[in-house]
């Protein structure tokens, strides 16, 4: 038998392999309805995201989108800056036909969030779109506003009876932050659980739909290679770093009542450590992956203050280029003791972790962007190879990068070419964009098809979001409740503050960012 001819499809129309699974997982009909809706969040990622998921034919085959803002705006207006948006920061060019599918039945509804009349117009909205499909439609409230609003909404919604939905399924998406501190994420939580029960409530970390962060469970639960050496008795030391070469830019309202901690360590580092130290999950449902997730935050106790730092960066030079200070940034109060650089020494209280240093970093201002988990493994227990001109033995790396460059590089130790035994370390490397040949689709893409699908995986439980606040809360509340000084500084463009380094152990060095 002959093969089958070619179908001549141009290199262009392939599949992307990265939204393979995306297009064939069904989804019922859903209605999404997106709360601040004209807000920054929703222009740069939502709507873009929305897009890129009907042009790989993912959305659901009976879509509505239904914005909700304090704006002034009628449907076809919304529609109109809708589409801007997504021309604008979309990762792909749009197409037009695709776009005006997408766009030409969207809904709107203005007011405020805290007056009733406006839930009144959405119920009645949703009821229209439910008879214009001749089905109840699921519903997906996605809360794309400042946090202070998420109460408020979350009671309108119940209050109005829009919070079930017979025969169809109601989800509500929440951003983050969750809470400032654990007793407001206790609250929270309370308030949201009184409306609806957990499996409809979507907390969202973006970080937790990147590829590649998803990627550290595939290394190490596909490949039985890692799993041996993923314990105590193998790694020296474990850093996850997530640096920033840009400021804080005009998020200086919430950045100074938040900080490098709140902003990053407690949502999106921590669940790096989860994803890098949990335990294989009997299956890969919802429940059983934030299972171990939650055992792995109840081993971490809060570090004492000599294994935390704090520093705010000063001016320098970022890309060739002269930037100020922290206290000299616009709309920065001059007596602001927030830090723009945290770093954390945590120790994970178990069988497989116990002693294992686990340093945690994040800044504004630094060298590069740069996100990345490096576990570096023990010694090799005889160092024969000693020769002049050789770089010698180094520890084993395995460095998983999650931004720009997304992929894997193990470093190994290999002998220079010659009549020497001479030994310098080499790495290996998987590359994402070479290995797969297309761009990885964008965070927001996965997760908003997950949460109108039901699939919890990828979000935080409310067991989680409390877990992780009992260690960030403790080194919060000392920080701005003792008085330890003036903050140290760092200069721009840099490393970082040289107190860093008092929290290393031993010979166990920083990476270079």
């Amino acid at each position: 038998m002959s093969a089958p001819a070619s179908t001549g499809t141009p290199e262009e129309e392939l599949p992307n392999p990265l939204t393979e699974g995306l297009e064939r997982l069904p989804v019922h009909s859903t209605a999404l309805v997106i709360f601040g809706a004209t807000g920054d969040l929703s222009r740069r990622k939502l709507l873009p995201a929305l897009y890129n998921l009907a042009h790989e034919g993912a959305l659901p085959e009976r879509f509505e989108l239904v914005g909700v803002s304090r704006s002034e705006h009628s449907d076809a207006e919304f529609a109109k800056d809708a589409a801007e948006a997504i021309r604008e920061f979309s990762r792909r060019d749009p197409d037009e036909e695709v776009l005006k599918g997408l766009l030409e039945h969207v809904r709107y509804v203005s007011g405020s969030f805290d007056d009733p009349d406006v839930f009144r117009r959405l119920g009645q909205v949703l009821g229209e779109l439910d008879d214009a499909a001749g089905q109840r439609l699921n519903r997906c409230f996605y809360l794309s506003t400042a946090p202070s609003f998420f109460p408020v909404i979350v009671s309108n919604l119940g209050e109005q009876g829009l919070d079930r939905h017979d025969d169809a399924e109601v989800r509500c998406v929440i951003e983050k932050p969750f809470g400032t501190t654990l007793e407001e994420a206790r609250e929270l939580n309370r308030c949201v659980l009184a409306v609806f029960d957990e499996r409809q409530v979507f907390r969202i970390d973006h970080y937790l739909g990147k590829e590649t962060v998803q990627n550290v469970l595939a290394f190490r639960f596909a490949n039985s290679l890692f799993e041996p050496l993923w314990n105590r008795n193998a790694i020296r030391n474990v850093q996850i770093t997530a640096a920033e070469d840009i400021g804080i830019g005009s998020r200086a309202g919430y950045y100074d009542s938040a900080g490098a901690l709140r902003d990053l360590v407690q949502n999106h580092m921590l669940q790096l450590l989860c994803l890098l130290c949990m335990e294989p999950p009997v299956d890969f449902s919802a429940d059983a992956v934030r299972d171990e997730k939650v055992k792995v935050l109840r081993a971490i106790k809060p570090p004492p203050p000599e294994r935390t730092v704090r520093a705010r960066y000063g001016p320098g030079t970022v890309g060739g280029e002269q930037v100020p200070g922290y206290l000299e940034e616009e709309g920065v109060p001059a007596d602001s003791s927030t830090e723009t650089y945290a770093a954390l020494r945590l120790t994970v209280q178990n069988w497989r972790w116990a002693g294992v240093p686990i340093y945690l970093r994040t800044g504004k201002r630094l060298a590069r962007k740069s996100t990345e988990i490096a576990v570096t493994l023990r010694e090799v227990p005889h160092a024969m190879f000693k020769q002049d001109g050789s770089v010698g033995v180094q520890p084993n790396q395995l460095v998983l990068g999650v931004q720009p460059n997304e992929g894997v590089s193990i470093k190994l130790s290999a002998k220079i070419p010659g009549t020497r035994m001479s030994i310098r370390p080499v790495n290996m490397e998987f590359l994402y964009g070479t290995s797969f040949l297309s761009q990885s689709p964008e965070a927001y893409e996965r997760l908003i098809l997950d949460a109108m699908r039901g699939d919890a995986t990828l979000f935080t439980r409310n067991d989680e979001v409390e877990a992780q606040w009992r260690i960030c809360d403790p080194i919060v509340r000392r920080w701005h409740e003792e008085d330890q000084g003036p903050l140290p500084t760092y200069e721009s463009g840099t490393q970082g503050p040289e107190e860093a380094n008092s929290i290393l152990v031993g010979d166990d060095q920083w990476r270079a960012i």
